[in-house]
């Protein structure tokens, strides 16, 4: 992990920040004071960035690759709640607010991940400066919040083909990034159905 100010690709880390979602309309002055903040990390295919349980948590902006959050079960058994790409962020804000531990894991899904990141308290620090970017910040929360309760319904309402259907509606920027063994898994199908749904759906 190294600090963005001294990052050795740190002009392009920067172009790539400002490509952020949650970042967009940012003044000069405000990315001055966030920038020294950030640490630049990169992640191997399956290396956790946060784990289920954990009581210390960061804020991510994801810069290159793909991310899933994860729920587990003492059994092993797993449930995909969302998957973040370039331009996304992942958070644990909701838990941090309620002084809970991490409800899931985000894990790396693609061969090579790399994040901006910073732990929760300071970037919490950093919104209670900057109270429209705490606005912003706080709807897209709130907006991850409510796609992930609609995934989990949708689990349980829609037969496989409807599932998949919406997932390529909704996600198209992700339909064709997604290895198949981590899309059956979070459409609850095998990744055998997948195929021959992908086949007969076109």
């Amino acid at each position: 992990m190294t600090g963005l100010s001294s990052h050795p690709q740190k002009n392009s880390v920067r172009l790539q920040l400002r490509q952020n979602q949650s970042l967009a309309g940012m003044t000069a002055a405000q990315w001055s004071e966030l920038e020294p903040l950030l640490a630049i990390a990169d992640y191997r295919k399956g290396d956790p960035l946060v784990r289920q349980g954990d009581e210390e948590m960061e804020q991510f902006f994801v810069l290159e690759g793909m991310v899933k959050r994860v729920v587990s079960n003492p059994q092993g058994r797993e449930m995909i709640l969302r998957f973040a790409a370039e331009t996304e962020m992942d958070t644990s804000y909701a838990a941090w607010r309620l002084r809970t531990p991490v409800p899931y894991s985000i894990v790396a899904v693609t061969a090579k991940v790399r994040t901006a990141e910073m732990p929760l308290p300071a970037w919490a620090d950093f919104l209670e400066r900057h109270p429209e970017i705490k606005q912003r910040f706080e709807y897209e929360v709130m907006r991850l919040m409510s796609e992930v309760m609609a995934h989990t319904i949708t689990l349980h309402l829609l037969d496989a083909p409807g599932r998949l259907l919406r997932f390529q509606r909704k996600h198209p920027e992700l339909a064709g990034r997604i290895p198949k063994k981590e899309l059956a898994a979070y459409l609850n199908l095998t990744p055998e159905t997948l195929s021959r749904l992908k086949q007969k759906l076109g």
